[in-house]
């Protein structure tokens, strides 16, 4: 009989009447070794005093290797770690924070041994030792009639269930076990007809600490798609065991745990995301789905499957809260991982959003938040703005703003808070920060406190001279037009004034631009020619970002992966795979390497090592009932 089956199905706590956090933290300690991960310990129940300890869902699955499954019940989490989902349920209880939903680890720890304590800002599970029996690579019973494509799957054999996690760098993956393995297994090679050796050696401690890089992957070449996979390096140390392999060309990793004998299996095959529904709070549902659009442009039909990963929300669902964020809120000069930035605003989930300069840290397109306008639109490219009533619009925008001289002149401004460089006048508020250093040569920078010009200064080259912000005021900065200066006179009184183009914007105090605009009214409108994007962008494929409005008035929160086989969706094909999931307006975000979705402490679309910095995204905040 196994570990789990002699304790499952586990409990979900039934009262909820009485719930009081009593600690919580953002990591944990599995037999010593530090992981990022947020936990929470809570009790339940006024008359035992019973300690609850949990594990954000996300954290989980990244640092035990436990699958989540499909769920539409936000109160229980099933579970697939060394278990038969269709036999053994794995269930554990949920609690939703806002900014985590913590999964109840204190039955399966009771279950299998562990030891958990708090210490600070540290959840310690000390776990008993582990050992791995065996490691072959065979063809498994399922896989009898797998395609070519496929490649022979590595089987690792357990004593019992213990923690795993899996990371890749370029075409090599690295799995790590908690478990003690052999000097006999380590020296010897697998036998049978063509099965290739396991290089193997008894590792010192530096050399399996995770933070250490990776030795270059052999060439690709040398692990072609085929029934023999690439070779396998074995290492070990007291308590843990790494198995480093390559990804066959063209194939993608995946790491699964099984029961009845307790195995890990490591496999590469063209399709390996995990499809899944579930719903991970009230107004919040977390979706994984291939979807398949064909093309009949080539005189034949071809048909392309994408990995889909996105999040569907209800905007008008109470306690819940969709605001621009972006990576420093004390300036809008910066770049951070998507992950950094949500965990900053302390949002429950995010995706990133807007386009920037990568060489300056500096916005390219809308931001507004809360009726201010942070950054400016630019070339009229497509934005999405909301409300607090739930009402979404998809659109190209812009600002038709100037300022006001007392003598009735009307100066326009070009752009405000904006990476974005024309001649004219540019508007620098506070919210840039502090100070403003010249993007240009030879600007003329003008400071206005209450309404009145109070300085007029050459600014030099570019880079050079940092200039302060008044803090009840803004800079003019003129650039390439220095006959406006004349009309900016010291002591001349201003005032400025702006309204969105069209001007139905003006009722959305939320807003962020990117672009180009994908659909409105279900049809593709696609014309990034008009956006002024340009020809290279245009004709990419690429890892894609979107944000789009369905008829039941829904947020689709979207991030699309490489096709099987190939390379991301062009524009074109992102708006058909929209389409498909019953977008009615839709709008294309920054993507390619900046492509991220967070929700609950982690990226769930990518392994965070691979993700860019980011400059803005839209954040998902949650005030839950606790």
């Amino acid at each position: 009989m196994t570990v789990l089956s002699q304790q499952l199905p586990i409990s979900v706590p039934n009262d909820t009447s009485f719930q009081r956090n009593l600690t919580q933290g953002n990591q944990i300690a599995v037999n010593g070794r530090i992981l990022p991960v947020a936990w929470s310990q809570r009790q339940l129940n006024a008359r035992d005093k019973s300690i609850r300890t949990g594990i954000s869902d996300t954290g989980l699955t990244r640092t035990m290797g436990a699958e989540l499954l499909s769920t539409w019940n936000i109160t229980a989490q099933p579970v697939q770690w060394f278990s038969q989902p269709q036999t053994q349920s794995l269930i554990l209880a949920t609690w939703l924070t806002d900014r985590y939903r913590y999964l109840d680890i204190t039955d399966l720890a009771t279950a299998m041994g562990w030891q958990l304590q708090a210490d600070g800002t540290t959840l310690r599970i000390n776990l008993p030792a582990a050992k791995l029996l065996d490691i072959r690579q065979e063809q498994l019973l399922w896989r009898q009639n797998s395609p070519a494509s496929s490649s022979l799957p590595i089987v690792v054999d357990l004593d019992r269930p213990t923690p795993w996690q899996m990371s890749q760098e370029g075409n090599a993956i690295k799995v790590t076990i908690d478990a003690a393995t052999d000097s006999a297994i380590l020296q010897r090679t697998v036998p049978g007809n063509g099965t290739p050796s396991i290089e193997s050696g008894i590792a010192d401690t530096v050399q399996t600490q995770p933070d250490q890089p990776l030795p270059p992957p052999p060439p690709a070449e040398l692990c072609p798609i085929s029934q023999t996979p690439c070779p396998i390096k074995l290492e070990s140390t007291s308590n843990q065991t790494t198995i480093r392999t390559n990804i066959p060309t063209g194939l993608r990793p995946r790491v699964w745990s099984l029961s009845n004998p307790y195995r890990l299996v490591i496999d590469f095959q063209p399709e390996t995301m995990v499809e899944r529904d579930i719903v991970w709070a009230t107004g919040l549902r977390w979706r994984q789905q291939y979807i398949e659009i064909k093309d009949a442009s080539a005189g034949k039909q071809v048909a392309s499957r994408f990995p889909v990963v996105w999040l569907e929300i209800n905007p008008r669902q109470p306690g819940l809260t969709l605001k621009p964020i972006w990576s420093n809120p004390s300036t809008l000069v910066g770049i951070a991982p998507l992950i950094q930035t949500a965990q900053q605003w302390q949002v429950a989930a995010a995706i990133n959003a807007g386009f920037f300069n990568r060489n300056t840290q500096l916005p390219l397109g809308a931001i507004r938040r809360d009726g201010r306008w942070l950054s400016s639109p630019i070339l009229n490219r497509g934005a999405i703005a909301w409300n607090d009533f739930g009402e979404v619009k998809i659109g190209h925008l812009s600002l038709d703003s100037a300022i006001i001289t007392s003598g009735g002149e009307r100066l326009p401004v070009t752009a405000v808070n904006s990476g974005y460089i024309h001649p004219g006048i540019a508007l620098h508020t506070s919210e840039w920060g502090a100070t403003y250093t010249p993007l240009s040569d030879n600007e003329t920078v003008v400071a206005i406190a209450n309404n009145q010009v109070i300085n007029q200064s050459p600014a030099g080259l570019a880079g050079q001279t940092p200039f302060p912000i008044p803090p009840d005021g803004y800079l003019l900065v003129i650039r390439a037009k220095p006959e406006l200066a004349d009309k900016l006179a010291v002591g001349t009184t201003v005032r400025y004034e702006s309204v969105p183009v069209p001007a139905e914007f003006v009722r959305y105090p939320q807003i962020l631009g990117a672009g180009p605009v994908l659909l409105q009214n279900r049809r593709i409108v696609l014309d990034a020619k008009a956006e002024q994007f340009r020809d290279s962008f245009i004709a990419e494929s690429a890892v894609r970002s979107a944000i789009a409005i369905t008829a039941s008035n829904t947020l689709l929160i979207v991030t699309v992966g490489n096709r099987t086989g190939g390379t991301g969706p062009t524009l074109l094909e992102i708006a058909q795979i929209l389409q498909q999931m019953g977008a009615v307006d839709a709008l294309n975000l920054d993507g390619g390497s900046s492509a991220s979705l967070y929700l609950g402490g982690q990226l769930v679309n990518r392994p965070p090592g691979t993700a860019a910095r980011i400059h803005n995204g839209i954040g998902i905040f949650l005030n839950p009932r606790l």
